[in-house]
């Protein structure tokens, strides 16, 4: 992979939404990502790429799950600067994105107990609900320097 930016990667982006810091691993992989911060809401969106799609050029469940991760997992983050991971994943598929779609995602804490917190959360593309469903979440740690 190269880390030049293809025109939809770095211009067709919604006002408000910013590339997300992930130049390697993982994200780097799924991404770009984005991310738009309004008070403690925090929603983060992709346009689905050639590389997210399926044979049938939708976005891949597996992508969608993945973004469901990112996204409602980014929730606690508003409660606690933490580093964390997936407990557990519950995912109900409502409908596709299709390529060049931007999706966005977002997700609210519903309740925590001893650092494991539980966040309901929904994937949508324009009006379209994507995809709903449930994240557990460990807190690992706290991040040095603050707001996450």
């Amino acid at each position: 992979m190269t880390d030049d930016f293809t025109k939809s990667q770095s211009f067709d982006v919604p006002d408000g939404f910013e590339l997300l810091p992930w130049h390697r691993g993982f994200g780097r992989q799924v991404g770009p990502l984005f991310q738009k911060r309004d008070g403690t809401d925090v929603t983060r969106g992709f346009r689905v790429e050639e590389h997210h799609t399926n044979g049938m050029m939708n976005a891949h469940g597996g992508m969608l799950m993945t973004f469901a991760d990112m996204a409602w997992g980014s929730a606690i983050e508003n409660d606690e600067s933490t580093w964390w991971v997936t407990v557990r994943l519950l995912c109900d598929f409502l409908s596709g994105a299709k390529l060049g779609d931007w999706v966005e995602g977002a997700g609210k804490v519903v309740g925590e107990v001893d650092g494991i917190y539980t966040v309901e959360g929904r994937i949508w593309a324009g009006e379209r609900t994507l995809l709903t469903g449930t994240g557990v979440f460990k807190v690992i740690e706290r991040r040095p320097g603050g707001v996450a």
